[in-house]
């Protein structure tokens, strides 16, 4: 219990009860300590509706990212030495040095556990706003691709995260044409039909600048802003390769 004092110690609100608290030992049945959290009502734009959100707390979201990842990696059955250390990689580039050796230990107790994942997803669901996920599932074909190879296993699961934690699908494959190159991958970052016209393309970039950008995400912390701007660099970069490809100016 020591150890997972660091993360209670570090910040934990909805992430210490229900399914993901369960996995991580700290869950006493499926309550969550009113005290842990404050919460607020917001719009929810799928529905059009007005729904309560939690204020989350500083490692939520790493935790979060921690089972989900762990699902991930056991999508095919086993867990190889390479992709811990793919991993590893990829959490010191997000999270530094200093943070990276305890989320790998907190990994590797997850990895040993069965991930309820639809249980999870509808946690994290319920606890977080549309563009947390949206980071999520960008941070997820992350580490799918750190070895330059997405599996189809790893692909399924992350296909059924996305489902399981409500994004659309036109989210989820402008996500995944950011790490999944096909012939049209720039307009499906965008959003849009290849046929669009040079007026629809700008206004795609637009809409996508304000969606994906970085401030959209600040409330998860200063570690996950690294990854926020890279896909917000993934939009641009579409853009530019579609401009350059019709000379539009």
């Amino acid at each position: 219990m020591a150890k997972l004092g660091k993360w209670i110690g570090g910040g934990l609100g909805w992430a210490f009860g229900g399914p993901i608290g369960a996995i991580l030992g700290f869950a006493v049945g499926s309550a969550i300590d009113s005290s842990i959290y404050t919460d607020v009502e917001k719009m929810d734009n799928q529905t059009n509706r007005r729904r309560r959100y939690y204020t989350s707390q500083p490692n939520d979201f790493a935790i979060s990212l921690m089972v989900l990842v762990a699902a991930v990696m056991k999508a095919d059955g086993r867990v190889l030495k390479a992709e811990l250390d793919f991993v590893k990689r990829f959490f010191k580039k997000q999270f530094g040095s200093e943070k990276t050796q305890q989320h790998l230990i907190t990994l590797r107790d997850i990895l040993k556990k069965d991930i309820p994942i639809e249980e999870v997803c509808v946690q994290i669901r319920t606890f977080t706003v549309m563009s947390a996920r949206i980071q999520l599932l960008h941070l997820l074909f992350g580490v799918a691709s750190a070895d330059s190879d997405i599996s189809q296993q790893e692909l399924d699961v992350i296909s059924r995260i996305s489902a399981y934690l409500g994004i659309p699908t036109h989210d989820f494959n402008s996500i995944k044409a950011m790490f999944v190159k096909q012939k049209h991958s720039d307009y499906q970052i965008l959003e849009i039909e290849a046929s669009a016209s040079d007026d629809e393309v700008k206004k795609a970039y637009r809409r996508m600048a304000v969606k994906y950008h970085p401030d959209k995400v600040s409330h998860m912390g200063d570690e996950f802003q690294h990854a926020a701007k890279e896909k917000f660099q993934k939009v641009q970069e579409a853009y530019e390769n579609i401009k350059k490809q019709r000379g539009i100016k």
